[in-house]
Order: structure tokens, then sequence, then C-alpha cells
């Protein structure tokens, strides 16, 4: 029985504080804090008051660190803004409590990506002796877990993965994004970068463009290549892989607002002066659409996301994919959120869940992969979110 702090009460941070609050066996007391109180109370009234909640800054070291000391969790689930992911490392730091977080740290002023900061922080947390757990979302998250089982129990080498990222989701709205939109349109419109034959190779963003089926059902869609940071991630903790690419899902008509937003500036990070204030152009574009967390009751389809690796067992090669399939619907019904904020949600509290019950707790700083991934798949599971593998005659993403 565990006392936690979940900091952030967006889309994500409300399926979190759902899935935590359905094991009080495991999480015990949940305060949930935002900067934002109102969204704190609104997800505790949907929940019935059996969670607290707090006013915090999370960009405050001294403001978070009282709180923390005030309240003495045993883990802080971060689900805020990537920005702030080494002030709340700071903060845990000083107040002596685990972390873990959904999504690498990425500075304000530019689309980096990169888990250099954090992992910077690894004498630190082991001197300290708590846990940093990085990056228990979907993707990353699940799919590095899905790497990490798939090396285990199919091969005796990974030679090559690619990561699969649909959503065969609709809202509705002629143009919207499924979870914070100044970082999807950042992820979007950054430079592509793939792992082969033990560098990055860099692209123009979007220039890979292929055609995937997915399994049961779910459909045809135009997938295209991009950066995600569990690249980086794997390619180092796994050095048999040769090629390391990650493919997300788009409709010609989300790519189509995102090239003229782009062509007018609205997607610029850097700041304009207007009526005399400095104004960040894609934040002004975040304000102006909908806001993610409310897209659940009229978001309609399924979400496929897996990994594909390609590799050799017994001196044979093979192919394997191991996937999950979520119904946006289905997602509603549960937790009131959509299968976006779902499936990076139930990831993170299971990653929690590994930390407090002690399986996955180590100090030091951890990307999810580096630890055993069976008791996460079986949870997976368990709380939400099955997986399926089959074994593919052949795969190949090449036009």
């Amino acid at each position: 029985m565990s006392k936690i702090m979940i900091i952030g009460a967006g889309g994500v941070g409300g399926v979190v504080t759902h899935k935590c609050a359905q094991l009080p066996e495991v999480f015990s007391e949940i305060i949930l804090a935002s900067r934002t109180e109102a969204k704190c109370k609104a997800i505790a009234e949907q929940l019935g008051g059996k969670i607290r909640t707090a006013q915090v800054d999370a960009d405050n070291v001294p403001e978070l660190v009282a709180l923390l000391k005030k309240e003495q969790p045993e883990l802080v689930i971060n689900v805020a803004l990537p920005y702030q992911d080494l002030t709340i490392m700071d903060a845990c730091l000083e107040a002596g409590v685990d972390y873990m977080d959904t999504a690498n740290y990425e500075p304000l002023e530019t689309a980096k990506f990169e888990y250099s900061w954090q992992w910077a922080y690894q004498d630190k947390f082991e001197k300290a002796g708590l846990t940093a757990l990085l990056g228990s979302g979907f993707d990353p998250g699940a799919t590095n877990v899905f790497t990490a089982y798939l090396a285990k129990h199919y091969f005796d080498e990974i030679h090559e993965l690619d990561i699969i990222d649909v959503n065969g989701g609709d809202h509705g709205y002629p143009f919207a994004t499924n979870f914070n939109p100044e970082i999807n349109i950042r992820e979007v419109t950054a430079e592509c970068r793939h792992w082969e034959e033990g560098e990055f190779i860099t692209t123009p963003a979007m220039s890979k463009k292929a055609s995937f089926t997915c399994p049961d059902g779910v459909g045809t869609y135009n997938i295209y290549r991009m950066y995600h940071e569990e690249l980086e991630s794997l390619s180092k903790h796994f050095p048999t892989l040769k090629r390391a690419q990650f493919w997300m899902s788009f409709s010609d008509n989300y790519l189509k607002h995102l090239e003229v937003l782009g062509n007018v500036g609205m997607t610029g990070i850097e700041p304009i002066e207007y009526n005399g204030q400095q104004i960040v152009p894609i934040q002004l574009l975040a304000r102006l659409l909908p806001d993610p967390a409310s897209l659940g009751p009229r978001t309609k389809g399924k979400t496929c996301i897996g990994c594909v690796v390609r590799g050799i067992k017994d001196g044979k090669e093979k192919i394997v994919y191991l996937y999950n399939i979520k119904d946006h619907q289905d997602c509603y019904k549960e937790v009131q959120s959509q299968a976006i904020s779902y499936t990076t949600g139930v990831p993170a509290m299971i990653g929690a869940k590994m930390i407090l019950e002690g399986k996955w707790k180590k100090p030091g700083v951890w990307n999810i992969e580096q630890f055993d991934p069976d008791p996460f798949l079986d949870d997976m599971n368990k709380y939400g979110l099955p997986w399926q593998v089959i074994e593919l005659d052949d795969f190949n993403l090449d036009p």
C-alpha cells in the first residue's frame, strides 16, 4: 500500500488517476496536482472523491519540494509537460522521492527529443538511493517493453525494428491533435532520424511514406517515418540493431492543415511580438485547438500500435509482430478518455506499480526496456491493453 503523487491533469493525467484509483491495494492514497487545481478537482469528482488534489507550479522547484515534503509520497508520476521533467526530477531528489515519467525532457526553445539531460542524473539518483523510470507511456514505453520481450523470448539477436503507431480514430473535427497540441506538432514537424548501421540518419520531416494494413480488421493506413525518442534508448540498449525506424499514421486532411499552418508561421516556437506582448505561435495555436481531453466522447475507431522485429533465432531469420489494438469508445466508457490518452496512461500506472511492488526498483535513471518485460506485459493484459504476437512470413515498408 503506497501513497503517490500524480503531477499533470490533462488527458493522460486523468487516465493515470482513474487506473491507479482502480487498484487501492497498490495505490492506497493518491494526490493529483497541477498548476490548475480546477482540472484536478474535475477528475476527483469523476472518481467520487477517492483522491485528493493540490495546486503546484511544476516549474518551481522550491514549491514542488515543499509539497512533496508535506505529503511524503513514495513516488511521483510525472504526466505534466516534457519541459518540466528536470524541475520535477530536481524536486524528487531534494525530497527523497522516486520518479517516473512518460516522455523525455525537451527544452522549450528547441525540439530536441533527447534523453541526454535525464541520463545525466544517473549518479545523483543512484547516490540518493532513488529510482527514476523514464518513458513509461506507450511510445515510448510499451513499445520499448515489446522490443525487450521479443528480444528475450523470440530471438538470439534482433537486427531490424519498426515501431508502427496507427490511430484509426475519427473525432469529427476538421483539425485537432490527440495529445498536447504543442508537443504533437513539434514532433511531426521535426526532422526525421532513424538508426542505421551504427548511426542516426537524418531526412526531411515526413519524407518517407508507406502503406500498412493493421491486423484484425482495423484497416489500411498511410504511415510516415518520423523520429521518436525511444529510438535513442533502444539503439543504445540493443547493440545488435542494424536498423530501427518509427512510423505513425496521418490522414491527408491532417497533413494539409499542418502544411498550411506551417506556411503561415503558426507552428513556430520562437516568440513574436504582438501588441507589445511576446507570443509563441504554436502556444497560441494550441489554445485555439480542441482540448485533447475533450475528444473522448466523440472519437470512434481503434488504435493499433506495435513492433515488428526481424532477427535471428537458432541461425534462422524470423520476423515477429507484437501489437495492441484498442477501441476509443471502450476507453471512454471505462475512464472518460479517448484511446490515445488511455494507451499512454495505462502503461504509466503499470510502470508505477512495478516500482512500488519492487519489481523495477533500482537506484539510478533507467529506460523502461532495461527491466524485465514479463511482469509489465502480464499487467498490460490484466489492466486494459491486451497484446498479441504473430510471426510474419514477410515484411517490407519500402515503397
